[in-house]
């Protein structure tokens, strides 16, 4: 049985560990091979502990998707962050900022349980329209998203991908994509 529930301090290494996989995974075709292979489930823990995602005090709200008690998916939310910096938050707009689904999941309903629990948790909180990012090559999310009843609003961004040996980074397009959680 699937269970959506909030994050917890000592949920940080189930976290990365789906978000690693769900980079590689998802992100396969799209992203540097290199940059996939040396991603680091203990780094990404300890990111998101030294950043507190599990404090009840942080704008940031991550529910997570569990079968059997292993976390096999999660969905961060929150205000809309302008540029894309938790520093500089829009309190007009919700934001979907990460989801992440194992790959051993894609397809069976676990994502668009997790997406409809974060939606209703932003709608909780207030917000009648949210936004999210998503790569414009990543054309599986895409269709899981306009599935879900968002589309392209016409923003664009660039993210920029560290590369090793000091090359510079690889400039990857992403696109700003809108929904309403009024409706």
């Amino acid at each position: 049985m699937l269970v959506i529930r909030p994050e917890e301090p000592d949920d940080a290494e189930a976290v990365a560990r789906v978000h690693v996989h769900g980079w590689q995974a998802g992100y396969a075709g799209i992203m540097p091979e290199e940059v996939l292979n040396r991603l680091n489930v203990a780094a990404w823990a300890q990111r998101r502990r030294d950043m507190g995602t599990a404090d009840p005090g942080q704008p940031f709200r991550t529910l997570l998707a569990e079968r059997g008690g292993t976390v096999i998916g999660f969905a961060t939310f929150g205000p809309y962050r302008n540029n894309q910096d938790r520093a500089d938050v829009d309190d007009a707009l919700g934001e979907v900022v990460a989801m992440y689904v194992e790959r051993a999941y894609w397809g069976d309903g676990t994502a668009g349980r997790l997406l409809a629990a974060a939606r209703a948790a932003l709608a909780g909180r207030g917000w009648t329209a949210y936004r999210l990012w998503v790569l414009r090559d990543n054309r599986r999310a895409r269709r899981f998203y306009e599935r879900a009843g968002l589309s392209a609003d016409g923003e664009r961004s660039t993210y920029q991908v560290p590369m090793a040996g000091g090359r510079p980074p690889v400039g990857l397009v992403e696109l700003r994509y809108a929904g309403r959680l009024d409706g």
